[in-house]
């Protein structure tokens, strides 16, 4: 009997063991699914792109005129801030779930991140600067680099971080410009703004031509066209087929609105510091025009997923209608530049 005793107590010690390691298993795989419940709902949250603002210029010490080159920080400093403060911060050197998952919104976060990039540095070449010769404005030459910090850097240091510098030194040239420091400058001129727009133009261009490849495309190469004694590194076929690769193709769009997002505030900021100067060639109504067009890009997105139909296929292609808005805002960057050109 306490043989039998013995060998029962072992076995009702065993399966106990046993029944207990279940549970446990159990509970892991049920906080598992928990938590990737909320991570998926918290990424949906964090995915949802940010809306616009208000653009405006301080005004000086009257409160009634608007400081030149207020309303472009304003702007700039703004698209900047949004880029680290809205829902879930700064994603795109995220190393974590859910923003380890997510792709559409750092890639939205990246033209923005451009747009940012080149208007710190016209900024600091251009719009700060009266001629070639002049000495640049101390706090931009801070700013500049700062936002062109590596934008995938996570730790020491990381990416906000250095945006952040960023930012603080395009306020304390900002009010500076506002204090009537006679060291900070901003000057609204026509060729200023042309220089800029040429940088513009050149991004859309290049955007427009990866949307419409979302569906392949066989194109004449006219790299060398316009100059017969030009010359290239490298030897390319005489016809080029151009396609996104397919996994690529959502990226491409979420670049292009956050590019468009972020021109639309700095175009707004624009018209405030540069009225007269597109007054003087009535070129208000052509930067309105783009405005509008770029606008268009914002729409909302009714699918849940980006479509790739052909040209003229039974599904739409998202790719397709973005390169149209695109291209249509490129053209008018082209006659605007042209437009300011004149005398």
């Amino acid at each position: 009997m306490e043989w039998l005793q013995r060998t029962w107590l072992r076995l009702w010690d065993r399966l106990t063991a046993i029944t207990l390691g279940i549970k446990g298993v159990g509970i892991a795989v049920a906080a598992l699914v928990l938590y990737l419940v909320v991570a998926t709902g918290v990424g949906v949250y964090w995915s949802i792109e940010p809306s616009g603002f208000e653009v405006r210029a301080e005004l000086a010490e009257d409160g009634k005129t608007p400081v030149v080159g207020t309303a472009t920080l304003n702007a700039l400093i703004g698209v900047t801030e949004v880029l680290l403060d809205k829902p879930g911060g700064y994603l795109y050197n995220d190393r974590m779930p859910p923003g380890l998952w997510l792709d559409n919104i750092p890639n939205w976060e990246f033209g923005v991140l451009v747009q940012a990039r080149d208007m710190a540095r016209a900024l600091r070449k251009d719009f700060s600067r009266s001629q070639s010769q002049s000495t640049e404005d101390v706090d931009l030459i801070q700013a500049e680099p700062l936002l062109h910090f590596d934008n995938n850097s996570w730790l020491l240091p990381a990416t906000e971080s250095e945006y952040r510098k960023g930012v603080k030194a395009l306020l304390a040239y900002e009010v500076r410009l506002a204090r009537n420091d006679d060291a900070a400058q901003f000057y609204a001129r026509a060729d200023n703004l042309r220089d800029w727009l040429a940088d513009v133009s050149t991004r859309l261009g290049s955007l427009s031509q990866r949307l419409s490849a979302s569906v392949g495309q066989k194109r004449v190469n006219t790299d060398l066209a316009g100059d017969n004694a030009a010359r290239q590194s490298t030897v390319a076929a005489t016809e080029l087929e151009i396609k996104t690769p397919w996994l690529e193709i959502d990226d491409v769009f979420y670049e292009a609105r956050g590019t468009a997002w972020a021109l639309i505030h700095l175009l707004k900021a624009v018209e405030q510091d540069f009225a007269p100067a597109l007054e003087k060639k009535n070129a208000l109504i052509s930067l309105r025009q783009i405005i509008r067009e770029l606008e268009s890009t914002q729409s909302t997105i009714w699918s849940p997923m980006i479509l790739n139909g052909t040209e003229f296929g039974f599904l739409s292609n998202h790719s397709l209608v973005m390169a149209s808005y695109i291209s249509r805002a490129n053209a008018a960057i082209i006659d605007l530049r042209e437009l300011l050109s004149q005398g």
